[in-house]
């Protein structure tokens, strides 16, 4: 997969598309969803959508009466590419980068856990 860098907007709509999945939405669906959020017209969702369709991150199917669009990258892919993203411009590398993570979040002893199997997973790996 290619480089693949979602803008804060774009996030929101594929959280909404991943949501949905395995169901399809219309650019209405979406702006409705968005609306009370964001206030975003359909003009506005139509280009981030050709955007995102253009990035090989969403599907769109023309072939009805209103065109439907999904998810072509998984959440877990689009996550593990912004993590990338984030450590490639980031010195100090992980350690760093976690530790700022963790300073901004309250974390639960769950997550606290979940983090220290994933380090221990990966030690080795890079």
């Amino acid at each position: 997969m290619t480089a693949l860098r979602l803008s804060d907007g774009e996030w929101k709509l594929m959280n909404l598309l991943w949501d949905a999945a395995p169901e399809a939405l219309t650019i209405g669906a979406l702006v409705d969803a968005l609306k009370k959020d964001t206030g975003w017209t359909k003009a506005t969702v139509n280009v981030m959508l050709t955007r995102l369709s253009e990035k090989g991150a969403v599907g769109v199917d023309a072939s009805g009466r209103a065109k439907l669009f999904t998810p072509l990258v998984s959440r877990e892919q689009a996550v593990r590419q912004e993590a990338s993203n984030a450590l490639s411009r980031v010195r100090g590398g992980a350690g760093l980068l976690l530790s700022a993570m963790a300073e901004r979040c309250e974390l639960s002893d769950a997550e606290i856990e979940d983090l220290y199997r994933i380090l221990k997973e990966g030690r080795g790996r890079g």
